[in-house]
């Protein structure tokens, strides 16, 4: 028996070999006419476990024909970037493939930056997080994000009976499958640990007896059902939208459901956290403010307690959030906001609300005529607070819901038909 497992025995060693991915790796795809031109930028590999982050990094540098260093973010810190730097600068020029590098910290990820931009080495990271959160902005507006689809059923079927055929170690067996959906389900769509369930299942046949692969024999020889949740691939992102959309369409039973997934597959609990107190502003908002309270207390809350006590506190608050009044009006506010600003550009303060405190500026003009909202009845004066070029544009309407019809009739007595509401 080989030291090898399974995938890495059949690890493909041309692109023509690799299963899936047919807009990476596919005729005239894009890693084809990279490699075509001789001309390898920095990249990021972002997909979901085992569809062949790794493998592509190493084929690249093959096809490359350059140095192929490989650190781990998992183990690996500055001192080992260093080290690298400098076998990549004796070599002139080298590749360095970094598993999992959203978990490299800022300073990690600074100490790339200077051999990434002389060119010293070109950074092939692999991610399962989106790097727009995870990868420091310096460094990825200095590499291509390529995404890797999940693996098609057909995608993974076809893998198991190329590992039959192309493996020397089962060749040599006579195997039989009948059925797939146990060995898919278990290896939750992720090559690598398919192609390992599917090696150990064959070698706990006895010696001379037929291998027939069916669902109950998976399962009794892996002997538990792997909880379909895999809190680093595509199903953390089906499950965690899953949970938003069931608190957002007001369903506690579809809400909490999906939590207990979350938490049966070992998520991170502050991750849960911070995805509702994002809910509770995005979905929730000035409809029920002491949602965003809330949320954030639970945040605190199982932080200090911890698991297994922390679901109790969770399953607190997705419930009042799933029966919370529903508005998304604040963050229907921002987008509107933020859009503005990118048509018009950066328009200019008013000068009555500018800051005036030196005597060039109040000569100028700042700050004259700014009427002081206290000094007024009710605490409210009409004056301008927009740029010109915009002014009377309504960027929050507030929802049809008990509060924010209370905020619509204070806007409109104070504003009157400035800005309709």
């Amino acid at each position: 028996m080989s030291s090898q497992p399974l995938a890495e025995r059949i690890r493909p060693k041309k692109l023509d070999e690799v299963i899936g991915q047919p807009h990476l790796v596919g005729e005239n795809s894009v890693l084809r006419r990279v490699l075509a031109s001789g001309h390898i930028p920095s990249m990021i590999l972002w997909g979901p476990p085992g569809v062949g982050k790794t493998t592509l990094a190493t084929l690249i540098a093959h096809e490359a024909g350059l140095p192929f260093f490989t650190l781990s973010a998992i183990s690996s810190g500055v001192k080992e970037v260093r080290e690298v730097i400098e076998l990549a600068k004796a070599h002139g020029k080298a590749i360095l493939f970094i598993d999992e590098i959203h978990r490299f910290n800022k300073s990690q990820q600074d100490a790339l930056l200077g051999a990434v931009e002389r060119g010293t080495i070109t950074l092939i990271g692999a991610t399962t997080e989106n790097p727009s959160f995870e990868v420091n902005s310096a460094l990825l507006s200095r590499s291509q994000v390529y995404i890797l689809k999940a693996l098609t059923p057909e995608d993974l079927i076809q893998l198991i009976h190329i590992a039959l055929k192309k493996d020397k170690l089962l060749a040599e067996k006579t195997v039989e499958v009948h059925e797939t959906e146990a060995l898919l389900n278990i290896s939750g769509g992720d090559a690598r640990k398919l192609l390992n369930l599917l090696e150990l299942v064959i070698n706990a046949f006895p010696t001379g007896q037929d291998i027939v692969i069916t669902d109950d024999k998976v399962m009794e020889i892996a002997q538990r059902r792997v909880a379909l949740y895999d809190k680093g691939g595509e199903q953390h992102y089906d499950i965690i939208s899953a949970f938003i959309k069931s608190i957002r369409g007001s369903d506690p039973n579809a809400a909490v459901y999906w939590l207990a997934r979350m938490l049966a597959g070992g998520e991170d609990i502050k991750f849960i956290a911070r995805r509702l107190v994002i809910l509770a502003s995005e979905d929730i908002g000035n409809a029920n403010p002491n949602a965003l309270l809330l949320a954030t207390s639970c945040m605190q809350a199982i932080q200090m307690v911890g698991m297994p006590e922390a679901e109790i506190i969770l399953s607190q608050c997705v419930v009042f959030l799933a029966t919370s009044v529903k508005s998304n009006s604040s963050y229907v506010a921002i987008k509107k906001a933020n859009e503005l600003i990118r048509m018009k550009g950066d328009l200019p303060v008013p000068l009555h609300i500018r800051n005036a405190p030196t005597k060039l500026m109040k000569q100028q003009g700042y700050g004259q005529n700014y009427q002081y909202a206290h000094d007024y009845e009710g605490n409210f004066v009409n004056q301008e607070f927009l740029p010109a070029d915009i002014s009377g544009v309504k960027l929050y309407d507030p929802g049809n819901n008990t509060r924010e019809n209370e905020l619509r009739k204070q806007l409109k007595n104070q504003w009157g038909t400035k800005y309709n509401y």
